[in-house]
């Protein structure tokens, strides 16, 4: 596997489910032995060192294992482990998630891995998979050639996952004992006077009289709430903020915990966190979630050091959230008033465009210009003058002057004013002209 595949974006795998199931693949590529890798040193197999180190992956969840850390855990020197950490990679059982680096003034960050099973061991073990959003491809039945293989690799797999038992060595007693005090076959001899012979009966002072009460029974523990720790309301904290925050929804738990582990063990809960945020401002376009998170959260417990403050930004948020509210209520209103009352014009200068263009004559004569009737007026006016006439009336129309149309309408009628600019120009100057005499198209 090149090291352009070693991503998650990158892989041809399908991404593991648990540490068990790709214990299973890892056992198969070490059976296979068809790895080799492409330098000239190191080591040229997946032998049992390389499992000890995914024996350790397995485990991690989220897999973020430090070098230093399996170095102590598993006593192999760096270079060793570093290694094996490649040796997975290259067989396409690993793949990163995020590289480790260093951050100024914060120290070292290891590098987080996802556990990826090949496509050849679905292959080898004849797997049925279906596409899947989480996984790639998730296993969806296997073949009955490929059932032997899976459950020798599942032995496999389970023993190498059995943490090893530790043997507690039973310190030796200090206390010697007598030879010539002990009467057992296993040791020889025995003594010929008896230990009970020494024995002094109680005094009767001390006898039990049968007074005591009897004891009390115990009291059945409550089944509330467990107590959280430290680690478990990073946790608590991190899962309501994914639940609450859209721009934090599918990101990591484990890592919004890391992320938010300051405030976490400063006691704020998931309120306070988004007064905070709405303090400093969101972005409007999140490229990734947690990094966002990190650089928001970076002064907060400085900035908010006492409950009161918390309350009080709590407040604020509140109250600006509630007045954002309203103001989208007032605006869906206005805007629906607006398209319930009156006509106005266009605001947009294209839609004006179109209303000109649609109301300009065309070039050559209009067909459908009807006959003026013989009611002693501009009944003599030629197609020519009529054209001019309809072109300067649209032209103080769209400037919302509506004079000529209804002085027209006014000295010979609506029908001959019909015949004179059109149907339509006169309708539609007669409802501007019930508003104003004189407006603007485009303009409030």
């Amino acid at each position: 596997m090149p090291s352009a595949g070693q991503w998650i974006s990158a892989t041809t795998g399908r991404i593991a489910p648990d540490g068990y199931s790709w214990m299973q693949a890892v056992c198969w590529a070490h059976l296979d032995d068809a790895y080799r890798p492409n330098r000239g040193h190191g080591p040229q197999h997946i032998g049992d060192t390389t499992l000890r180190v995914a024996v350790e992956l397995a485990r991690l969840a989220p897999c973020r294992p430090g070098v230093d850390y399996l170095v102590r855990v598993l006593r192999l020197s760096k270079r060793t482990v570093q290694y094996h950490l490649g040796i997975l990679r290259e067989a396409g059982l690993l793949a990163y998630e995020t590289k480790g680096t260093r951050v100024p003034g914060e120290g070292g960050r290891a590098s987080e891995f996802v556990w990826t099973i090949p496509a050849a061991f679905d292959a080898a073990l004849h797997l049925v998979t279906r596409a899947c959003d989480r996984y790639i491809r998730a296993l969806q039945g296997i073949a009955d050639e490929g059932r032997a293989l899976i459950k020798r690799l599942a032995k496999m797999a389970r023993k190498l996952m059995r943490r090893p038992r530790r043997r507690r060595r039973s310190a030796p007693s200090r206390k010697r004992i007598s030879r010539a005090g002990r009467c057992t076959p296993m040791e020889g001899g025995s003594d010929s006077s008896s230990t009970a012979g020494t024995t002094s009966p109680p005094s009767e002072a001390k006898l039990d009289r049968g007074t005591n009460k009897p004891p009390a029974p115990k009291k059945p523990k409550r089944a509330g709430r467990r107590s959280l720790n430290t680690i478990g309301r990073r946790y608590q904290l991190a899962r309501e903020l994914t639940e609450q925050i859209d721009w934090l929804r599918g990101c990591s738990v484990a890592r919004i915990a890391w992320v938010a582990r300051e405030v976490a063990d400063a006691g704020w809960n998931a309120q306070e966190v988004r007064a905070w945020l709405h303090f400093r401002g969101e972005a409007a376009r999140v490229r990734r979630a947690s990094g966002l998170l990190a650089v928001l959260l970076r002064s907060a417990v400085r900035v908010l050091d006492t409950p009161d403050k918390r309350a009080a930004a709590v407040t604020d948020w509140r109250q600006a959230v509630e007045a954002a509210r309203r103001g989208r209520i007032q605006q869906v209103r206005a805007r629906a008033e607006r398209y319930d009352g009156d006509w106005q014009a266009p605001r947009s200068a294209a839609v004006r465009r179109l209303v000109a263009e649609a109301f300009s004559p065309e070039h050559e004569a209009d067909p459908q210009v009807e006959a003026l009737p013989a009611l002693g007026g501009p009944q003599d006016l030629t197609d020519a003058e009529v054209k001019v006439m309809r072109e300067s009336a649209a032209a103080a129309f769209m400037h919302g002057d509506t004079a000529l149309v209804t002085s027209a309408v006014d000295a010979f009628g609506r029908a001959v004013a019909e015949a004179m600019y059109g149907v339509d120009l006169v309708q539609r100057a007669l409802q501007l002209s019930r508003h104003s005499s004189l407006m603007s198209l485009g303009r409030r």
